[in-house]
């Protein structure tokens, strides 16, 4: 999510369109919450396993 987030921002900053600049820094940011909780230990949208 990081890497797309990086990806959109500099082809939204090349071509100059708005939207991929800022759906580029939604995910930057997102994916940089997500990572850090995981490394905090934190289970991020974990699923149950009945057994």
């Amino acid at each position: 999510m990081i890497i797309l987030g990086v990806i959109l921002l500099v082809i939204g900053f090349l071509t100059g369109i708005s939207i991929l600049w800022t759906i580029g820094i939604i995910l930057l940011i997102l994916g940089a919450v997500l990572w850090i909780l995981g490394a905090m230990g934190h289970a991020v949208a974990g699923r149950r396993h009945y057994w």
